[in-house]
């Protein structure tokens, strides 16, 4: 992502979007198959699921294999309309026989991560599978148990082929989730360009840097200004937060979750946004006012002042600030450091203002 690179979705559809599945759906459908193969010796296929609001998905089987106290289910998600890095990738469920009251247990195969840092939802050591993924699974196999008559003593390996490399495209690294990607979703769909996953990522990369003792955060709008914000306070990968377009997001779960200090990095025209009081910077949802930054202006330059008024877009602005001798990118930060103040309602937490340019270079600091 780059800080001019514009967020999903790109513009309003010409159809409804179409809802998909997520991988903690697919996980507990492979895993409900592979344990009727185990207790009836064949595989349903296509498989139905319970999700946690009461739908009721069928998915087709990718691969099926049946063997001496195992058996093995994959289904290939589907995000439907999302652009999800996990779309179409194959996620396996392999259930071995455990021993008569050993209950069931879950691990993580090849290309699923292990949490390291805590902070996150499931402990350090444990397979990177998160608590309603696991109550699924659980519920789903209770079911086929009650009408099956076996018991649920099962190990419950889950696997995506190739998920470490695309773990490396998610926040998963940077929560010290290592080894591949998580399995996710409390609801078990997932909704076209919702903001709800990369909400969920921006609150979980505050919960770790809490749990690690950090003192100092950021949240930037993209890699620019990511990098820029490194560079200036040496910080570490877990205390940087892609807060993308979801400015309010990132001040708002700090408002309840306080860290001492936050810097805020992006460019020009989205730390505009956030100083006309704007809380979400996406180009759909908010826009720059020119006239918000000729009245910036027009204390000290008049002529100037009114030149950036009939600008045509925040770039040209900037430029005719610059050649006026105008501090118009730091009269900018000083506005959006007060409206983050201001959402932050009093909680203790610091804020920082910093705005570069497509080449990273700092141009104002409040």
């Amino acid at each position: 992502m780059s800080d001019d690179a514009p967020s999903p979705p790109p513009g309003r559809p010409e159809r409804p979007l179409r809802r998909g599945w997520t991988t903690g759906a697919c996980a507990t459908a492979a895993a409900k198959a592979a344990f009727q193969a185990l207790a009836t010796g064949a595989f349903p296929d296509p498989v139905t699921i319970r999700l946690p609001r009461g739908e009721t998905p069928s998915f087709a089987l990718c691969r099926a294999t049946l063997g001496e106290g195992w058996a093995c289910a994959s289904i290939v998600k589907d995000a439907g309309d999302d652009p999800d890095v996990t779309h179409g990738a194959e996620v396996a469920a392999m259930l071995r026989a455990l021993p008569s009251g050993a209950g069931l247990r879950f691990t993580a195969g090849a290309g699923v991560g292990t949490v390291t840092l805590p902070g996150l939802p499931i402990p350090p050591g444990e397979p990177a599978i998160n608590p309603v993924p696991r109550r699924m699974m659980r519920e789903a196999l209770a079911e086929v148990s009650q009408r099956c008559g076996r018991a649920a003593d099962v190990e419950i390996e889950i696997s995506v082929p190739g998920g470490e490399a695309l773990a490396r495209k998610t926040w998963n690294p940077r929560l010290g989730i290592v080894g591949g990607l998580s399995i996710l979703g409390t609801t078990g769909i997932v909704v076209p360009f919702s903001c709800a996953a990369w909400i969920h990522s921006i609150r979980s990369g505050i919960d770790v840097a809490k749990a690690a003792g950090l003192q100092h955060v950021a949240g930037s709008t993209g890699n620019t200004s990511e990098d820029a914000v490194r560079k200036r306070h040496a910080l570490p990968d877990i205390a940087l937060l892609d807060m993308g377009d979801f400015a309010g997001g990132l001040l708002k779960y700090l408002r309840e979750h306080p860290i001492p200090r936050l810097t805020i990095a992006g460019g020009f025209a989205k730390m505009t946004k956030l100083a006309q009081g704007a809380l979400d910077l996406h180009s759909s949802r908010s826009e720059v006012d020119l006239r918000f930054l000729s009245a910036l202006a027009a204390p000290r330059q008049g002529v100037a002042a009114e030149a950036i008024g009939r600008a045509n877009t925040a770039a040209e602005a900037l430029q005719i600030a610059e050649k006026s001798g105008i501090p118009l990118a730091h009269l900018v930060a000083k506005k959006a450091r007060a409206v983050a103040s201001a959402t932050l309602s009093g909680a203790p937490v610091s804020v920082d203002v910093l705005i570069v340019d497509r080449d990273g270079r700092i141009l104002a600091e409040a």
